[in-house]
């Protein structure tokens, strides 16, 4: 009987795992790592709420004056009855006449007021509209228009902001650098990340726009519409 078992070859041989592909780590910058760490508690649902208070800007208040006296200002109020809403825009009259008042995207589709309602609205007047901030119904409700003023959305100074870590004006301070600078009638219509948006009059009474820094710099900025 012949022997048809063939012989395998039982010489060991070394199977090499191949090496894992090489990779260039890519150096995450420091700033990514800060902003991801002070905006993780934002994604946390009420806990972060909770800590995302910040720095609420909220414009002064502005006496109403009549439609019929209104002029390039950055600060001016009116206070009358809706007469007519189109769109985004709407009408107030008083017993002096008539104003258009625009809300931008907060009014669009004209459910942001009632035609007939008491309204007082405090905004920007240039070239003939009044660019409402704050719209305060007959019952008391106020609304704010617009953004509320602040770092910008996502940036690392908005993120400190909303955990109420980032620099707070000391509004009471920059008022009096205003009035020190040889201004009067001070109002805050608005905040930027270190600075904030003010219009005053000087001792003729007419109106300027400013920038004034946290550190109490201030500066002038043109007033859109006003005559020179």
């Amino acid at each position: 009987m012949s022997d048809d078992k063939k012989t395998i070859d039982g010489t060991a041989r070394e199977i090499r795992e191949p090496a894992p592909a090489t990779k260039t780590a890519k150096r995450i910058p420091a700033r990514t790592w800060v902003v991801a760490a002070i905006a993780a508690p934002l994604a946390l649902g009420a806990a972060g709420l909770s800590l995302a208070q910040g720095n609420a800007f909220q414009p002064t208040p502005v006496d109403p004056v009549a439609i019929q006296a209104l002029a390039p200002s950055s600060a001016t109020a009116i206070k009358g009855e809706v007469a007519e809403i189109f769109g985004n825009k709407f009408v107030v009259q008083d017993p002096t006449g008539r104003a258009l008042v625009e809300t931008g995207p907060a009014g669009e589709g004209g459910n942001l007021v009632a035609k007939g309602e008491a309204v007082t609205v405090q905004g920007r007047f240039e070239t003939g509209f009044l660019h409402a901030s704050v719209l305060t119904h007959g019952d008391g409700r106020k609304v704010v228009i617009g953004p509320a003023g602040g770092p910008p959305t996502g940036s690392l100074d908005w993120a400190k902001d909303r955990l109420g870590l980032g620099p707070t004006p000391d509004v009471p301070a920059l008022t009096a650098a205003v009035q020190a600078a040889g201004y009067g009638d001070v109002r805050v219509t608005g905040r930027g990340p270190r600075h904030l948006e003010v219009a005053a009059k000087d001792r003729d009474g007419r109106e300027h726009q400013l920038h004034v820094g946290f550190d109490g710099q201030v500066r002038e900025r043109p007033v859109p519409g006003a005559r020179l």
